[in-house]
């Protein structure tokens, strides 16, 4: 076990430090998933050892065996001097060095709050790792719709949501992307989004349930962003799921996610050549406006097929 006196700086060589590992619960620990310590299984493991060890020691025992000594980060923390305990944020490197001053208690901090709503909104969401399957993008930890749309957990019970890499070279470069109102409830596979090109419209389904706590505005005037940056700046919307781990449940993710587009693939290539007839066999992929190089499918087949609505 690490010394609760180490801070971020002392690991400066790790991009992005655990913040088990901040706190000195252990030693060394990347954190891979973007502090969405949530979906974390490491988290989660910690959090049952120290709530075991705590339960010991209320009913008068002495915690056994490697894990006797593992406690909650926050609690190891707040054994710090309290100008040396680093605001949650400071430790995720979202801004430099601030002190707690709420006793880590998150809730109650108005800066934490504020932050919070700005950052949300405004971060970059960058993929940690991307898979390419038949030229097609899927990014690693994020759950699919199979209405083609992606669904990226953020702090809390927040997701923000976008159209994937496959929908959107099948569309083409879309004019518009209106997402419901802020405060507007949308319902999982219910068609919320809707996408405009030319004088055409396509409904997306919403891969979950609640309410819109903000939209990329930027997107109502040039939609062709989603197709740029599907998974960072195209996101449509965050919002605040009242039931999260239900609707996470009928999402799919990494490896089911490759599978199910394994098969869309294949139905695509199938639907192109009974229109268009056979492909090239040159080993190619297919391009970035599939609607737009072989409109004899018709739009809304398409549509109705792969978005469906």
């Amino acid at each position: 076990m690490g010394s609760a006196t180490r801070t971020k700086h002392d690991y400066r060589n790790h991009l992005s430090p655990c913040l088990w590992m901040q706190a000195g619960v252990v030693k060394k620990k990347e954190c891979r998933v973007n502090y969405r310590c949530q979906i974390c299984p490491f988290d989660r493991a910690l959090r049952r050892a120290a709530g075991a060890n705590i339960s010991l020691r209320l009913e008068g025992q002495q915690p056994g065996g490697k894990r006797h000594r593992i406690v909650f980060w926050k609690d190891r923390l707040k054994t710090l001097p309290p100008r040396k305990r680093p605001c949650v944020h400071s430790m995720k490197g979202r801004i430099t060095f601030r002190t707690c001053t709420h006793d880590y208690n998150c809730a109650d901090c108005e800066f934490d709050q504020f932050f919070d709503d700005q950052h949300r909104v405004h971060a970059t969401v960058t993929p940690v790792d991307t898979l390419e399957l038949q030229g097609f993008k899927i990014p690693q930890g994020y759950y699919f719709h199979r209405g083609h749309s992606w669904v990226k957990v953020e702090e809390g019970s927040t997701v923000r949501v976008g159209m994937d890499d496959f929908s959107l070279r099948l569309l083409g470069p879309l004019d518009s992307v209106k997402a419901p109102l802020l405060g507007k409830e949308v319902q999982q596979d219910r068609a919320d989004i809707t996408v405009c090109r030319d004088r055409q419209r396509a409904k997306i389904l919403s891969p979950v349930c609640g309410v819109v706590s903000a939209i990329n505005p930027a997107l109502r005037e040039r939609g062709s962003l989603a197709n740029e940056r599907p998974f960072s700046k195209g996101w449509i919307m965050m919002v605040h799921c009242g039931n999260l781990r239900q609707d996470l449940k009928n999402l799919m993710i990494n490896t089911e996610t490759a599978a199910f587009m394994e098969e869309e693939v294949s139905d695509l290539y199938e639907m192109i050549e009974e229109s268009a007839g056979p492909l090239a066999a040159d080993g190619g992929f297919l391009g970035s406006d599939i609607h737009g190089c072989v409109p004899e499918i018709g739009w809304e087949r398409l549509t109705r097929r792969f978005l469906r609505t």
